[in-house]
Protein backbone atom coordinates (compact mmCIF):
# COMPACT_ATOMS: atom_id res chain seq x y z
CA UNK A 1 0.00 0.00 0.00
CA UNK A 2 2.76 2.71 1.10
CA UNK A 3 4.47 1.75 -2.60
CA UNK A 4 0.72 2.54 -4.07
CA UNK A 5 0.25 6.18 -2.09
CA UNK A 6 4.17 6.98 -3.39
CA UNK A 7 3.19 6.29 -7.00
CA UNK A 8 -0.08 7.95 -6.57
CA UNK A 9 0.99 11.19 -5.28
CA UNK A 10 3.86 11.16 -7.96
CA UNK A 11 1.56 11.74 -10.44
CA UNK A 12 -0.66 13.95 -8.65
CA UNK A 13 2.50 16.01 -7.93
CA UNK A 14 2.28 16.43 -12.21
CA UNK A 15 -1.33 17.96 -11.41
CA UNK A 16 0.13 21.09 -11.01
CA UNK A 17 -0.06 22.08 -14.76
CA UNK A 18 -3.53 21.22 -15.86
CA UNK A 19 -5.23 23.70 -18.63
CA UNK A 20 -8.56 24.67 -19.44
CA UNK A 21 -10.25 27.98 -18.94
CA UNK A 22 -14.09 28.81 -19.61
CA UNK A 23 -15.18 31.31 -22.56
CA UNK A 24 -15.28 34.52 -20.93
CA UNK A 25 -17.49 37.21 -22.22
CA UNK A 26 -16.28 38.93 -24.96
CA UNK A 27 -16.89 42.43 -23.94
CA UNK A 28 -14.24 41.39 -20.74
CA UNK A 29 -12.00 39.78 -22.68
CA UNK A 30 -11.62 41.99 -25.10
CA UNK A 31 -11.34 44.97 -22.70
CA UNK A 32 -7.97 43.24 -20.83
CA UNK A 33 -6.13 41.51 -23.50
CA UNK A 34 -6.36 44.74 -25.60
CA UNK A 35 -6.06 46.88 -23.07
CA UNK A 36 -4.69 50.11 -23.67
CA UNK A 37 -1.39 49.46 -22.05
CA UNK A 38 1.67 48.68 -24.41
CA UNK A 39 3.33 45.01 -23.93
CA UNK A 40 6.54 46.28 -23.49
CA UNK A 41 5.20 48.01 -20.34
CA UNK A 42 5.42 44.72 -18.51
CA UNK A 43 2.12 45.31 -16.79
CA UNK A 44 -0.44 42.28 -16.74
CA UNK A 45 -3.99 42.30 -15.48
CA UNK A 46 -5.76 39.18 -14.34
CA UNK A 47 -9.29 39.43 -13.12
CA UNK A 48 -11.30 36.56 -11.55
CA UNK A 49 -14.75 36.46 -11.28
CA UNK A 50 -15.69 32.95 -11.17
CA UNK A 51 -13.35 29.83 -12.56
CA UNK A 52 -11.68 31.97 -15.16
CA UNK A 53 -8.07 33.84 -15.88
CA UNK A 54 -9.48 37.35 -17.67
CA UNK A 55 -6.29 38.45 -18.82
CA UNK A 56 -4.22 39.27 -22.41
CA UNK A 57 -3.50 36.20 -23.96
CA UNK A 58 0.25 37.24 -25.08
CA UNK A 59 2.78 38.66 -23.07
CA UNK A 60 6.53 40.10 -23.89
CA UNK A 61 9.71 37.74 -22.40
CA UNK A 62 11.21 39.65 -19.47
CA UNK A 63 10.22 41.13 -16.09
CA UNK A 64 6.19 41.01 -15.52
CA UNK A 65 4.21 42.47 -12.97
CA UNK A 66 0.46 40.50 -11.98
CA UNK A 67 -2.24 42.55 -11.22
CA UNK A 68 -4.10 39.74 -10.10
CA UNK A 69 -8.39 40.65 -8.88
CA UNK A 70 -10.08 37.98 -7.35
CA UNK A 71 -13.84 38.83 -7.08
CA UNK A 72 -14.71 35.83 -6.96
CA UNK A 73 -16.24 34.09 -3.60
CA UNK A 74 -13.48 31.06 -3.95
CA UNK A 75 -9.74 31.67 -2.38
CA UNK A 76 -7.43 31.10 -5.83
CA UNK A 77 -3.90 32.02 -6.95
CA UNK A 78 -1.77 32.18 -10.04
CA UNK A 79 0.89 29.52 -10.69
CA UNK A 80 2.73 30.06 -13.89
CA UNK A 81 3.62 26.52 -15.99
CA UNK A 82 6.16 26.53 -18.66
CA UNK A 83 5.15 24.00 -21.02
CA UNK A 84 7.78 21.89 -23.25
CA UNK A 85 8.25 23.10 -26.82
CA UNK A 86 5.72 21.82 -29.33
CA UNK A 87 2.75 21.06 -26.38
CA UNK A 88 -0.26 22.90 -25.77
CA UNK A 89 -3.50 23.39 -24.03
CA UNK A 90 -4.89 20.99 -26.91
CA UNK A 91 -2.78 18.71 -25.95
CA UNK A 92 -3.33 19.03 -22.03
CA UNK A 93 -7.43 19.01 -22.91
CA UNK A 94 -6.79 15.56 -24.64
CA UNK A 95 -4.18 13.67 -22.17
CA UNK A 96 -4.18 15.60 -19.15
CA UNK A 97 -7.19 16.25 -18.12
CA UNK A 98 -8.85 13.05 -18.76
CA UNK A 99 -6.31 11.21 -16.29
CA UNK A 100 -6.80 13.91 -13.55
CA UNK A 101 -10.47 13.93 -13.26
CA UNK A 102 -10.35 10.43 -13.27
CA UNK A 103 -7.63 9.87 -10.56
CA UNK A 104 -9.04 12.42 -8.38
CA UNK A 105 -12.77 10.63 -8.39
CA UNK A 106 -11.19 7.78 -7.51
CA UNK A 107 -9.24 9.76 -4.69
CA UNK A 108 -12.26 11.40 -3.19
CA UNK A 109 -13.98 7.76 -3.58
CA UNK A 110 -11.16 6.13 -1.27
CA UNK A 111 -10.32 4.01 -4.54
CA UNK A 112 -6.20 4.41 -4.41
CA UNK A 113 -5.71 1.16 -6.58
CA UNK A 114 -7.34 2.22 -9.55
CA UNK A 115 -6.21 6.55 -8.74
CA UNK A 116 -2.91 5.01 -9.17
CA UNK A 117 -4.05 3.61 -12.31
CA UNK A 118 -5.66 6.55 -13.94
CA UNK A 119 -2.48 8.80 -13.28
CA UNK A 120 -0.14 6.48 -15.18
CA UNK A 121 -2.05 7.18 -17.73
CA UNK A 122 -0.35 10.88 -17.69
CA UNK A 123 2.20 11.02 -20.53
CA UNK A 124 5.88 11.40 -20.08
CA UNK A 125 6.40 14.91 -21.47
CA UNK A 126 4.15 16.30 -18.76
CA UNK A 127 6.93 15.37 -16.10
CA UNK A 128 9.13 17.96 -18.19
CA UNK A 129 6.71 21.08 -16.89
CA UNK A 130 8.74 23.87 -15.25
CA UNK A 131 7.49 25.89 -12.44
CA UNK A 132 7.95 29.71 -13.54
CA UNK A 133 6.41 32.36 -10.29
CA UNK A 134 2.79 33.69 -9.96
CA UNK A 135 0.80 34.83 -6.80
CA UNK A 136 0.41 33.05 -3.57
CA UNK A 137 -3.06 32.43 -2.23
CA UNK A 138 -5.23 35.34 -2.76
CA UNK A 139 -8.60 35.73 -0.64
CA UNK A 140 -12.09 36.93 -2.07
CA UNK A 141 -12.49 40.47 -2.95
CA UNK A 142 -8.68 41.36 -2.63
CA UNK A 143 -5.72 41.82 -5.04
CA UNK A 144 -2.17 40.20 -5.36
CA UNK A 145 0.55 41.80 -7.07
CA UNK A 146 3.88 39.80 -7.98
CA UNK A 147 6.83 40.35 -10.30
CA UNK A 148 8.21 37.20 -12.00
CA UNK A 149 10.98 37.36 -14.81
CA UNK A 150 9.35 35.12 -17.70
CA UNK A 151 11.26 33.22 -20.59
CA UNK A 152 10.00 33.11 -23.83
CA UNK A 153 7.71 30.21 -24.43
CA UNK A 154 3.94 28.73 -23.67
CA UNK A 155 2.78 28.94 -20.57
CA UNK A 156 -0.72 27.44 -18.89
CA UNK A 157 -1.72 30.02 -16.02
CA UNK A 158 -3.67 27.56 -13.20
CA UNK A 159 -5.46 27.57 -10.27
CA UNK A 160 -5.35 23.97 -8.25
CA UNK A 161 -7.02 24.68 -5.06
CA UNK A 162 -10.19 22.80 -4.63
CA UNK A 163 -14.03 23.09 -4.89
CA UNK A 164 -16.09 22.59 -2.09
CA UNK A 165 -16.43 18.92 -3.18
CA UNK A 166 -12.91 18.02 -3.01
CA UNK A 167 -12.78 18.89 -7.33
CA UNK A 168 -9.47 20.60 -8.53
CA UNK A 169 -10.33 24.39 -10.04
CA UNK A 170 -8.31 23.26 -12.29
CA UNK A 171 -11.20 20.87 -13.72
CA UNK A 172 -13.92 23.52 -13.36
CA UNK A 173 -11.95 25.44 -16.00
CA UNK A 174 -8.88 27.26 -13.70
CA UNK A 175 -5.99 27.50 -16.71
CA UNK A 176 -5.33 29.86 -19.28
CA UNK A 177 -3.00 29.25 -22.20
CA UNK A 178 -0.43 32.61 -22.41
CA UNK A 179 2.06 32.77 -24.94
CA UNK A 180 5.93 34.76 -24.25
CA UNK A 181 7.38 36.42 -27.01
CA UNK A 182 11.04 36.70 -27.74
CA UNK A 183 10.31 40.25 -27.50
CA UNK A 184 11.55 41.75 -24.02
CA UNK A 185 9.36 43.93 -21.66
CA UNK A 186 11.01 47.54 -20.54
CA UNK A 187 10.18 46.95 -16.88
CA UNK A 188 12.97 46.19 -14.25
CA UNK A 189 12.30 44.76 -10.92
CA UNK A 190 10.90 46.80 -8.39
CA UNK A 191 13.29 48.37 -5.66
CA UNK A 192 12.45 45.91 -2.19
CA UNK A 193 11.56 46.86 1.06
CA UNK A 194 11.92 43.43 2.42
CA UNK A 195 13.99 40.88 1.82
CA UNK A 196 13.33 37.47 2.51
CA UNK A 197 15.17 34.17 1.35
CA UNK A 198 13.73 30.62 1.39
CA UNK A 199 15.24 26.91 1.28
CA UNK A 200 14.88 23.80 1.70
CA UNK A 201 17.20 23.37 4.33
CA UNK A 202 17.20 27.07 6.34
CA UNK A 203 13.30 27.87 5.41
CA UNK A 204 12.06 31.10 5.20
CA UNK A 205 14.49 33.24 6.94
CA UNK A 206 13.67 37.04 7.16
CA UNK A 207 16.43 39.82 6.72
CA UNK A 208 14.40 43.20 7.58
CA UNK A 209 11.95 44.94 10.38
CA UNK A 210 8.38 45.37 8.98
CA UNK A 211 6.26 47.89 9.11
CA UNK A 212 2.78 49.25 8.09
CA UNK A 213 2.48 50.27 4.96
CA UNK A 214 3.57 49.53 1.18
CA UNK A 215 5.97 47.01 1.06
CA UNK A 216 7.74 45.37 -1.44
CA UNK A 217 8.94 41.60 -0.50
CA UNK A 218 11.85 40.03 -2.46
CA UNK A 219 12.11 36.19 -2.37
CA UNK A 220 15.39 34.56 -2.90
CA UNK A 221 14.56 31.04 -3.64
CA UNK A 222 18.25 29.81 -2.67
CA UNK A 223 17.18 26.24 -4.02
CA UNK A 224 13.87 24.58 -4.60
CA UNK A 225 13.45 20.63 -3.91
CA UNK A 226 10.63 17.89 -3.82
CA UNK A 227 8.61 17.59 -0.84
CA UNK A 228 6.85 14.18 -0.07
CA UNK A 229 3.98 16.05 -1.84
CA UNK A 230 5.97 15.88 -4.46
CA UNK A 231 5.91 19.77 -5.28
CA UNK A 232 8.25 22.29 -4.32
CA UNK A 233 8.11 25.61 -1.95
CA UNK A 234 6.67 28.99 -2.30
CA UNK A 235 5.58 31.97 -0.19
CA UNK A 236 2.43 32.89 1.37
CA UNK A 237 1.77 35.95 3.07
CA UNK A 238 -1.50 35.28 4.94
CA UNK A 239 -2.89 37.82 7.81
CA UNK A 240 -4.99 35.80 10.81
CA UNK A 241 -7.26 37.40 13.67
CA UNK A 242 -8.32 36.12 17.17
CA UNK A 243 -10.12 33.55 15.69
CA UNK A 244 -7.74 31.59 13.64
CA UNK A 245 -6.39 28.61 14.56
CA UNK A 246 -3.21 28.05 13.14
CA UNK A 247 -2.87 24.32 12.95
CA UNK A 248 -6.46 24.35 10.60
CA UNK A 249 -3.72 26.54 8.16
CA UNK A 250 -1.18 24.32 8.06
CA UNK A 251 -3.47 21.45 8.09
CA UNK A 252 -5.32 23.24 4.90
CA UNK A 253 -2.25 23.77 3.15
CA UNK A 254 -1.21 20.52 2.60
CA UNK A 255 -3.08 19.30 -0.65
CA UNK A 256 -2.29 15.35 0.80
CA UNK A 257 -4.85 15.79 3.23
CA UNK A 258 -8.76 15.19 1.69
CA UNK A 259 -9.41 18.54 3.42
CA UNK A 260 -6.52 20.14 2.02
CA UNK A 261 -6.77 23.30 -0.12
CA UNK A 262 -10.60 22.55 -0.03
CA UNK A 263 -13.20 25.75 0.04
CA UNK A 264 -13.65 27.18 2.72
CA UNK A 265 -10.42 27.90 3.73
CA UNK A 266 -10.02 27.71 7.21
CA UNK A 267 -11.69 31.03 9.54
CA UNK A 268 -9.41 33.52 10.82
CA UNK A 269 -7.13 33.66 7.59
CA UNK A 270 -6.60 36.57 5.12
CA UNK A 271 -4.49 35.49 2.41
CA UNK A 272 -2.76 38.93 1.15
CA UNK A 273 -0.65 36.89 -1.79
CA UNK A 274 3.06 35.78 -2.11
CA UNK A 275 5.31 33.99 -4.97
CA UNK A 276 4.58 30.94 -6.29
CA UNK A 277 6.84 27.77 -6.85
CA UNK A 278 10.58 29.36 -8.77
CA UNK A 279 13.47 27.79 -9.76
CA UNK A 280 16.53 27.59 -7.23
CA UNK A 281 18.86 30.39 -7.96
CA UNK A 282 15.98 32.76 -8.92
CA UNK A 283 13.86 35.75 -7.17
CA UNK A 284 10.49 36.76 -7.50
CA UNK A 285 8.89 40.05 -5.91
CA UNK A 286 5.48 40.62 -4.31
CA UNK A 287 3.81 43.78 -3.12
CA UNK A 288 1.08 44.44 -0.14
CA UNK A 289 -0.37 47.54 1.56
CA UNK A 290 -0.28 46.42 5.32
CA UNK A 291 -1.76 47.44 8.54
CA UNK A 292 -1.61 46.68 12.20
CA UNK A 293 -1.93 42.99 13.16
CA UNK A 294 -0.50 39.49 13.13
CA UNK A 295 0.92 37.43 9.81
CA UNK A 296 2.57 34.81 8.49
CA UNK A 297 4.93 33.93 5.63
CA UNK A 298 4.35 30.50 5.06
CA UNK A 299 4.80 27.30 2.44
CA UNK A 300 2.13 25.20 0.75
CA UNK A 301 4.08 22.09 2.42
CA UNK A 302 2.88 19.30 4.50
CA UNK A 303 4.17 20.02 8.02
CA UNK A 304 5.37 23.69 7.06
CA UNK A 305 6.20 24.41 10.28
CA UNK A 306 8.30 21.32 11.06
CA UNK A 307 10.45 22.37 7.58
CA UNK A 308 10.85 26.00 9.54
CA UNK A 309 8.57 27.12 6.19
CA UNK A 310 6.29 28.89 8.31
CA UNK A 311 7.50 32.41 10.06
CA UNK A 312 5.04 34.71 12.23
CA UNK A 313 5.38 38.14 12.55
CA UNK A 314 3.69 40.67 13.97
CA UNK A 315 3.11 44.66 13.08
CA UNK A 316 2.19 47.11 15.64
CA UNK A 317 2.58 50.64 13.91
Amino acid sequence: MKAKFKQLFIWSGLFLGLLGCKENPKSEKSKLESGTIDKTSGMVNILTRGMEFISKDTLNSGWNTLTYSNESKEVHFILLDLYPTGKTALDTKNDILPPFEEGMKNILDGDMDNAVLAFGKLPEWFQKVRYMGGTGLISPKNTAKSTVFLEPGLYIMECYVKMIDGTWHTSHGMYKQIMVTENKTLLQPPKATVHVNISSTKGIALKDSISSGKQIFQVQFEDQTVYEHFLGHDINLVRYDDSAELPDLLEWLNWMNPMGLRSPAPNGFTFLGGMNNLPGGTTGYFEVDLTPGNYILVSEVPAADEKKLFYKFSITN
